[in-house]
């Protein structure tokens, strides 16, 4: 027996919905506005849409599984270098897989909600580096300024938050004639001064 086919009235409403899903999708949405894909990340974007499309539509004897689908999506975020590990490549794949079965029968709920329904504000993710230290070491020279703008910074105990309009504290000064020529300072701990035993 033959797998069921989409007519040529549903297969641009499953299209359609395809893209409605993969839009509203936070990890797609996040890597095509931050451009980690490259400044054709919208491109690439369009092409997981493309590739999702023709995994359902293509001819085929054999059964759709969801795990090939899983991987369609799972590589196309890699082409836009992007690492999803929260799940949602497997609930994507999911909401299409049941989509594309209402879509056969001819029930195109689904999609009417998500035309109807506003898409989710996007979180704002930011990329992480999970790099060695070795190679971090090895990169520290050559750090642009984007990746400046990742670094995360100590901040002394007299510049937190604790003291953010920056009143005057109990804390000492730290004596800025006793600094080397790097710009380092000195400060020695209040913790034990003056209570010698």
């Amino acid at each position: 027996m033959e797998p069921k086919r989409l007519t040529a009235e549903s297969a641009p409403v499953f299209q359609e919905g395809i893209s409605l899903i993969l839009t509203r999708w936070s990890a797609l949405t996040a890597a095509v506005e931050n451009e980690w894909g490259g400044r054709d990340s919208r491109g690439k974007a369009s092409a997981i849409c493309t590739d999702v499309f023709s995994f359902f539509t293509a001819s085929r004897a054999e059964p759709l599984y969801i795990d090939d689908l899983e991987n369609i999506l799972e590589e196309g975020l890699l082409s836009l270098n992007t690492l999803v590990e929260d799940g949602s490549i497997e609930e994507v794949a999911e909401k299409l897989m049941i989509m594309h079965e209402e879509c056969l029968e001819g029930n195109y709920q689904s999609v009417e909600k998500l035309r109807t329904t506003n898409p989710p504000p996007v979180a704002h993710v930011r990329p992480s580096n999970d790099e060695d230290d070795e190679e971090e070491e090895d990169e520290d020279d050559s750090m642009s300024g984007d990746s400046a703008a990742n670094m995360i910074v100590d901040v002394p105990n007299s510049q937190s938050s604790l003291n953010p309009v920056g009143m005057p504290t109990d804390e000492p000064k730290p004596n800025h004639s006793a600094g080397s020529e790097d710009g380092w300072v000195v400060i020695s701990s209040r913790k034990n001064k003056g209570r010698r035993n």
